[in-house]
């Protein structure tokens, strides 16, 4: 499973925010549901203003309930993994 362009260009964009100190994390409300949601953004700015880029939500309850992780040994499709 190959991770598709846009995301990794998401998450690079992510990673630079975060390498300048320019990430912050803001409680929200679900559009749909109007539940809490803590959402990950990087901060925008364009002279004295200043934007949030909603990136993702932290995830409620045990998230190795809810994700399965690739299978080793399985071909890859390309390089999906990002180090730090």
């Amino acid at each position: 499973m190959a991770i598709p362009d846009s995301h990794r260009a998401n998450f690079n964009t992510l990673l630079r925010a975060a390498q300048c100190g320019d990430l912050a994390l803001m409680e929200c409300a679900d559009a749909h549901s109007g539940e809490p949601r803590y959402v990950i953004c990087a901060l925008g700015r364009d002279g004295e203003e200043f934007a949030f880029v909603p990136f993702g939500h932290l995830h409620n309850g045990d998230p190795y309930e809810d994700y399965i992780p690739p299978v080793p040994g399985e071909p890859a499709t390309g390089d999906d993994t990002v180090r730090l």
